[in-house]
């Protein structure tokens, strides 16, 4: 399977995705206070997007390409690599815990605010290297796919970037250390990506991508219902949650019918 013309586009998308971190750079910077109820609605839609993709597209096209138990087998192998990630994470340091981040704190703490600003980051990165695969890999399939992915996982990754600034603006008073780290965090995303790549390249023929395909949407359905649907709630009321997973699954929907 020749899927060299789409490596270029694929590496931009997933880049793209994994820097927009900085736009959760940029919120802390500009806004006071930090609020993220206002993203509750795209975070619905992110997860809505990941789901539909992952039932409707991945999973079966992999299962029809490999055989329905290994496509199945190679599906739950994917959702308990990200739940292995998941526990080697500690719970304070959860890049999806922002409680206590949107206040001012005395210098008393600073010391502890920049380690776990630190901790955060480093966080970040573990979970994202395998949703830098993700966007690679769907991007080689399908640039189609590829987008909605990545579009999908920088919605997510917002909400990390404010996680990973806001900790390390208010220990150090610097912007553009706390914008550093931010995007130093993002950057495991296209990392995973290349590596990913450069490993399974001598193998990826049609059935391997297909695997592949099966791996991630493992990953997909973790990071949906245990980090997005959970935040999502956390942060704003079950309805607009909803309306945003219903939009997601739809605007996927539609747009696989219609391209």
């Amino acid at each position: 399977m020749d899927v060299s013309g789409n490596v270029g586009i694929a590496l931009v998308l997933t880049v793209i995705a994994g820097l927009s971190t900085g736009i959760g750079s940029a919120i802390a910077y500009f806004i006071k206070r930090p609020k993220i109820v206002y993203l509750s609605f795209s975070l619905g839609l992110s997860a809505g997007v990941m789901i539909y993709i992952s039932f409707m597209e991945f999973l079966p096209d992999a299962m029809e390409a490999v055989g329905e138990f290994r496509g199945l087998v190679v599906f739950f192998i994917g959702i308990g690599a990200i739940a292995l990630i998941n526990l080697l994470v500690p719970e304070p340091e959860n890049p999806h815990n922002f409680e206590g981040l949107d206040e001012p704190t005395a210098p008393r703490e600073q010391s502890h605010l920049m380690r776990t600003g630190l901790l955060t980051a480093f966080a970040i990165a573990i979970h994202n290297f395998p949703e830098g695969l993700a966007t690679f890999a769907s991007a080689l399939g399908d640039i189609r796919l590829g987008l909605f992915i990545a579009i999908a996982i920088a919605i997510h990754n917002i909400p990390e970037g404010i996680a990973v600034s806001v900790p390390i603006y208010y220990a150090t008073g610097n912007k553009k250390k706390a914008f550093f780290y931010s995007f130093l965090s993002g950057l495991s995303e296209p990392v995973g990506a290349i590596v990913g790549y450069l490993l399974l390249r001598p193998f990826l023929t049609p059935a391997v991508l297909a695997g592949i395909l099966a791996f991630i949407a493992g990953v997909m359905i973790y990071i949906s219902l245990d980090e997005l649907l959970p935040m999502a709630h956390r942060y704003g009321h079950g309805h607009l949650v909803i309306a945003g997973i219903v939009s997601g699954m739809f605007v996927m929907a539609a747009s696989l019918l219609l391209l």
